[in-house]
């Protein structure tokens, strides 16, 4: 049974309408459910893995921020995009450096 507050502070039970809008929303609950995968890999509820792929933050300056957001939409591409791609391209050149 859900519960409002009334004027004076004490708790009654919610009118019949207000508890029509609060009840859960099964049948998209249900749909939703319908179209994920059995085992989904690629989540990111612990913010940790995504598939086969690590989750790692990266903490910018306001300007450095700004800086990557502004070239990131002259290339029609996301912030986080650009900078993926970025990382991508370093650790390659860093392991070529490795290997001379």
């Amino acid at each position: 049974m859900l519960l409002s507050r009334s004027k004076n502070g004490r708790h009654r039970p919610a009118p019949a309408a207000e508890t029509e809008l609060l009840a859960p929303d099964n049948d998209l609950d249900n749909y939703l459910a319908a179209l994920a995968p059995e085992a989904d890999v690629e989540t990111t509820a612990t913010g940790r893995r995504f598939g086969n792929a690590e989750v790692h933050q990266l903490r910018l300056s306001l300007i450095a921020n700004e800086q990557l957001r502004e070239l990131a939409a002259q290339r029609q591409t996301s912030p986080m995009a650009l900078a993926q791609e970025w990382v991508m391209q370093r650790l390659d050149w860093e392991f070529r450096q490795q290997a001379h």
